[in-house]
């Protein structure tokens, strides 16, 4: 075992299982845990557990024997646990609960490809997991093996991007891109190096986590083929950091992959910012940059994971200035209805004036720090790179506002609403049957 680089934990149930089997990753697929008998082999179940997992029409349930065998049996309020075994309390509602939260089918200009920034696409190459997380933002459709996307959708995906030059970037997901079957992989990241505006190609994927395993020489090598290829892998607690996923770092990086981290903020889980301290520098030492924190969404069944927004701040200020910069992830609410990612954090510009700005810093200390008399303004109109900007009208947002001649942002139905004007009165002049009622009138 030792010399296969798999050994830190295997759960008792497991320990007749030849080693060279469980460092299979198809045998780890295809002996995933998903009922009541199942788990009650490995793992003490609570009656809201049972009574989760025999409830029909829950989101799927699925875990690796590798993942499993991380949770203590006996705790069940294991932060493992509480990610991908479900709670009764799963199905209650609550306020604002949206079944596709983020509007992406909104954003969907063909099936499976979401277009929402200027430059990059999010692409859903499957709806399917190597193990489910209760919180899960697609689970509308993720793992669901009827809603798999074809090869049709494929194709329609990257006809869009093959007339749609302002793209650059292209995010595989779905599901878990790194669950399809090697040549499916290879054959859309072959399709997209062709393209070429597609600069940068990212792949989204807890296989790592879940499954290390999967993260084969010949995984690695086959990727190494379409560089510029960046990878986010998705940790969300120290426990789930161990000498598998340590190795599979090693190998991505070492074939020249960059890894980021996206971490969900999960109530009983996460939500302290000492834990996110330990997981933030235990990712830097395996050579992974934290990227994102995020807020929980607004999605079916994470009701009780949901915190505060305060609570990420507060662990935003708990790691700036505590710790390395490159440790410290970006917080994000992705904002309801498809407004995107917004980054939030404690505030340290404390005020400024004509001249002079006064910020803070983690200690409390205050400064200032005296601004420029003589700035010569960056004239966009001599500027080569202004000149050839990409951004699709409509996108420049706030920025726009500074650099451009626009002077608002207007919202939708802003002016109807401030011309104080009779509805009835508007509907009068908008049909050409009506005539504005004049003063006296006897109506």
């Amino acid at each position: 075992m030792k010399n296969l680089g798999f050994a830190s934990k295997i759960a008792p149930t497991y320990q007749d299982v030849p080693l060279e089997k469980w460092a299979d990753w198809r045998w780890q697929l295809s002996h995933r845990l998903n009922t009541v008998d199942d788990f009650e082999k490995v793992l003490h179940l609570t009656d809201s557990e049972k009574k989760a997992l025999s409830q029909p029409g829950l989101f799927r349930v699925d875990i690796t024997p590798y993942f499993v065998s991380l949770i203590d049996p006996n705790d069940p309020n294991d932060p493992i646990r509480r990610q991908v075994i479900p709670l009764e309390g799963e199905i209650a509602p609550f306020t604002g609960m949206m079944e596709d939260s983020l509007a992406e089918d909104r954003d969907s200009p063909v099936p499976g490809l979401v277009h929402r920034y200027p430059d990059r696409v999010l692409m859903l190459v499957t709806t399917q997991c190597a193990s489910y997380c209760r919180y899960c933002t697609r689970s509308r459709i993720v793992g669901d093996p009827l809603a798999t996307f074809s090869r049709e959708d494929f194709k329609l995906q990257i006809e869009y991007l093959k007339r749609t030059p302002q793209v650059r970037d292209v995010l595989l997901s779905g599901g878990d891109p790194l669950t399809l079957k090697p040549s499916v992989l290879e054959e859309i990241l072959s399709a997209l190096r062709e393209i070429p505006h597609i600069e940068i190609i990212r792949i989204g994927t807890r296989v790592p986590v879940f499954m290390p395993m999967r993260v084969t020489d010949e995984l690695c090598e086959m990727l190494s083929n379409y560089h510029p290829l960046w990878m986010n892998i998705h940790v969300n607690h120290p426990d789930e950091i161990t000498a598998e996923l340590a190795l599979a770092c090693d190998k991505l990086t070492r074939v020249g992959i960059p890894l980021g981290n996206q971490t969900v903020l999960l109530a009983g889980v996460n939500d302290c910012v000492h834990i996110q301290r330990k997981l933030v520098h235990d990712l830097v030492q395996l050579r992974v940059r934290p990227y994102y924190l995020y807020q929980c969404d607004l999605v079916h069944g994470a009701g009780h994971f949901r915190t505060p927004v305060a609570k990420g701040i507060e662990i935003i200020e708990g790691l700036r200035g505590h710790t390395s910069g490159y440790a410290i992830p970006t917080y994000v609410v992705d904002a309801p209805a498809g407004g995107g990612k917004i980054p939030v954090g404690p505030n340290y510009l404390i005020s400024s004036s004509d001249h002079k700005i006064a910020l803070r810093n983690f200690e409390g200390y205050i400064s200032t720090y005296e601004e420029p008399e003589n700035y010569q303004r960056h004239d966009p109109a001599t500027c080569s790179y202004c000149q050839h900007r990409r951004a699709e009208p409509g996108q420049t947002g706030i920025h726009g506002l500074l650099e451009g001649d626009a002077l608002n942002i207007i919202p939708e139905k802003f002016l109807e609403t401030h011309s104080r004007e009779d509805t009835q009165h508007r509907l009068r002049l908008d049909d050409s049957k009506w005539k504005p009622l004049g003063i006296g009138s006897d109506e």
